[in-house]
C-alpha cells in the first residue's frame, strides 16, 4: 500500500495501533521498573543487614583475635609458672626431706608430751578427788570448828569482862581514896580552926607567948587510906597473857565460820 492510498482512518487506526502497543510496553517496562525497584529495595535492605552481619562477624573476629592473644599470654604465663614451679620443686626437694625428719621428731616429741599430759591429767584427777575428799571431811566435822570456835569466843569475853570489872574496881578504889583523903584534911582544918578559937576565948590576959605555946596542939593524924593489893593493881595474869596473845587483832577463827 503507497502512501497515497493510505487515508486517514487508516492512519488513525495504525496510530492507535501504535498507541496501544506502545502503552502495552510502557506498562510492561513499569511492572518491570516496579519489580526492579521492589528488588532493589529487599537488595538494599539486604546489603543493609549483611553489612550488619560483617560488622558483627569483624567485631567477633576481633574479639576472638583479643581472647587468641590473652589465651596465649596466658599460657605463656602457665608455662612459665610450670617451669617455675619444677625449678622450685628442685630445689624444694632437699627442704621437703628435712621436713619429713623434723616432722618425725617432733611427732615423737609430742607423744612423749602427751604420755606426760596424760600422766599430769591422771595426777590432777587424783588431787582433785582428794580435795574433795578433804572438803567432805570439813563440812562433816564442821560442826566440831563451830563449836570451839564459840568455845574461844566465850573465854576472850570472860577475860575482856574480867579486865574491865578489874579496872572499874581499881577506879572506884582510887576515887574512894581520893574522897577519904579530903575528908580527912577536911576534918583536920576544922579541927584546928574549933582549938585556936577555944583557946581564945579560955585565956585572954595570959602571956601572948604562952598563949601560943598552949594553943599549939599535936596535929591530928590522919588515917591511913586502905592499900590496894597487887590483884587490884594490875590486871589477872589470864587477862595478860590473852591481851599479850592476840592483842587487838580479830579472832583467827572467825574466817571459817
Amino acid at each position: 500500500m503507497t502512501e497515497g492510498t493510505i487515508t486517514p482512518d487508516i492512519r488513525i487506526k495504525e496510530l492507535e495501533e501504535a498507541l496501544s502497543t506502545e502503552t502495552d510496553r510502557l506498562q510492561k517496562l513499569f511492572a518491570a521498573y516496579e519489580t526492579q525497584e521492589k528488588e532493589l529495595v529487599d537488595a538494599r535492605a539486604e546489603i543493609e543487614v549483611l553489612e550488619k552481619e560483617i560488622i558483627d562477624r569483624e567485631i567477633e573476629k576481633e574479639s576472638l583475635e583479643s581472647i587468641i592473644v590473652e589465651k596465649d599470654v596466658r599460657v605463656r604465663e602457665l608455662e612459665m609458672k610450670a617451669t617455675k614451679a619444677s625449678k622450685r620443686v628442685e630445689h624444694i626437694e632437699p627442704e621437703l626431706e628435712k621436713m619429713e625428719e623434723k616432722y618425725s621428731r617432733e611427732k615423737d616429741r609430742l607423744g612423749k608430751v602427751f604420755g606426760i599430759a596424760e600422766e599430769l591429767d591422771n595426777d590432777l584427777r587424783m588431787a582433785v578427788t582428794e580435795m574433795k575428799a578433804r572438803d567432805d571431811w570439813y563440812v562433816d566435822h564442821m560442826k566440831i570448828f563451830e563449836d570451839l570456835n564459840k568455845a574461844i569466843k566465850d573465854r576472850y569475853d570472860m577475860i575482856e569482862r574480867a579486865v574491865e570489872s578489874e579496872r572499874k574496881s581499881q577506879h572506884m578504889a582510887r576515887v574512894f581514896e581520893e574522897r577519904l583523903e579530903e575528908m580527912v584534911e577536911a576534918r583536920t582544918q576544922e579541927a584546928q580552926e574549933e582549938g585556936s578559937n577555944s583557946v581564945e576565948e579560955d585565956a585572954p590576959s595570959e602571956d601572948p607567948t604562952e598563949a601560943t605555946e598552949e594553943e599549939t596542939t599535936e596535929p591530928v593524924e590522919a588515917p591511913e587510906a586502905p592499900e590496894t593489893t597487887e590483884e587490884e593493881d594490875t590486871p589477872s595474869e589470864e587477862a595478860e597473857e590473852s591481851q599479850a596473845a592476840w592483842g587487838d587483832e580479830a579472832d583467827p577463827w572467825s574466817s571459817n565460820e
